[in-house]
């Protein structure tokens, strides 16, 4: 068996991690990432999991809750959040989120938005408070 040189399995490891941020969406498989890498099953965990630190449906799972996150700040509803970002059912979605965020995506989202409204009615409270120091905003400020 040949040997290659560490730069060579990285990039095909890579193209299989491009493939997954591009098509996270829909409904991608370990055959399939594994194939765009040209690595067996196995041997692709493996390596995905020594560049990473974590399997690829781990990364793929992660990278969903986080495309979900971003959604659900804009106030859409947490089923179509659910099928937007690639989940096939609203439980197994409720449950992931709840174990990589701490809280459901209800929940999240309706932090998410008073969040928000709160920046809208008060943005220094976001500010750090070194910096509306340093800027001298704390003194007789239009924002509060």
């Amino acid at each position: 068996m040949p040997v290659f040189p560490r730069i060579y399995l990285y990039r095909r490891v890579l193209s299989a991690k491009r493939y997954i941020e591009e098509n996270y969406h829909l409904p991608i498989n370990l055959d399939e990432i594994s194939g765009e890498a040209a690595f067996s099953k196995f041997h692709f965990v493996r390596i995905f999991k020594m560049a990473y630190g974590k399997t690829p449906h781990r990364f793929l799972t992660g990278l969903r809750i986080d495309k979900a996150k971003l959604l659900l700040q804009t106030g859409m509803p947490v089923s179509g959040v659910c099928f937007s970002v690639g989940f096939e059912s609203v439980s197994t979605f409720t449950t992931l989120f709840r174990r990589f965020v701490l809280q459901t995506p209800a929940k999240y989202q309706q932090l998410q938005l008073a969040r928000k409204m709160q920046m809208k009615v008060s943005p220094l409270k976001f500010i750090p408070g070194c910096f509306v120091q340093k800027i001298g905003w704390a003194k007789n400020s239009n924002f509060q």
